[in-house]
């Protein structure tokens, strides 16, 4: 997890498409520059991070699910709960099932634990459009890469 790029997610444990589920793994940093300000002398990963985990494990689903020819974008937060607090140092497990899709829109239920104890859950909502250009569809691979995405799942 590097929360100053955002690269919010370690690696993929786990995804089924038949399931349409995906399991994965990210570790609060020990250090970082946001802990400095959130919170000075007693840091905490913001709850806005966390969201952003949940969207990045649900945005891997999506692509997965559609042969990683499209991007989603996250266009709504539901009923978004964050239980308790998250140190650095904490090992995050994000599991995210795919509910919808179709329409140019997909939609996830997620969740966060940490040993089993909940940290947060939400709904969420993605626009999925095709890649805005080969650059973006180059990074995202490469990011792929990385977090261990199973490869053969990409058609293109």
């Amino acid at each position: 997890m590097n929360l100053e790029y955002f690269q919010l997610i370690d690696r993929i444990v786990d995804l089924s498409l038949p399931e349409r589920r995906i399991t994965v793994e990210a570790r609060v940093p020990e250090t970082s520059t946001i802990f400095e300000g959130h919170f000075p002398g007693h840091p905490l990963m913001p709850g806005v991070l966390l969201i952003e985990s949940m969207a990045q494990s649900s945005g891997w689903l999506v692509i997965a699910a559609g042969g990683f020819k499209q991007m989603p974008f996250l266009a709504q937060v539901k009923e978004a709960k964050l239980r308790t607090f998250v140190s650095p140092g904490a090992l995050l497990r994000l599991e995210a099932e795919l509910i919808h899709e179709g329409s140019g829109f997909a939609v996830t239920k997620v969740k966060v634990t940490q040993d089993g104890k909940a940290i947060c859950n939400s709904e969420l909502v993605f626009r999925v459009v095709d890649f805005p250009n080969d650059e973006m569809r180059g990074k995202m691979r490469e990011t792929a890469e990385r977090i261990a995405f199973p490869m053969g799942m990409i058609n293109a």
